[in-house]
């Protein structure tokens, strides 16, 4: 299994972001799929999760009501939608699965997309 996450980029505060996640490999069936994200000098954080078949979400205090995730489940791919933006949200942002029930998805890893957001 491969992830891509991509869509990072510079965003002033109070703007929007939309990160996607592509999943690529054979039978990609995880539990569930999520993200986190690591600012500078900070241990990585998460950030939210869905299951995948269910389409259950959960958000970390951090983000909730400003973040959403969704996911297609045809096209194995996952997004974040970043609203209301603020500077303490730069960090880069990881994708990840979790092929079985777990507290966070933690067997597969992407290489990560950077989010600045300038104040």
């Amino acid at each position: 299994v491969q992830l891509q996450a991509f869509g990072g980029g510079l965003v002033q505060a109070g703007g929007f972001l939309r990160l996607s996640c592509a999943a690529s490999g054979r039978n990609f069936s995880p539990y569930q799929m999520g993200w986190f994200r690591q600012a500078p000098g900070k241990e990585r954080e998460f950030v939210g999760a869905v299951v995948w078949s269910a389409g259950n979400v959960r958000y970390s205090d951090s983000v909730s009501g400003r973040f959403t995730i969704s996911r297609d489940y045809t096209k194995s791919t996952m997004s974040l939608q970043m609203n209301s933006l603020k500077p303490e949200d730069t960090a880069v942002y990881y994708c990840a699965a979790g092929t079985h029930y777990s507290p966070y998805p933690n067997d597969y890893w992407g290489q990560g997309t950077l989010v600045t957001v300038s104040s």
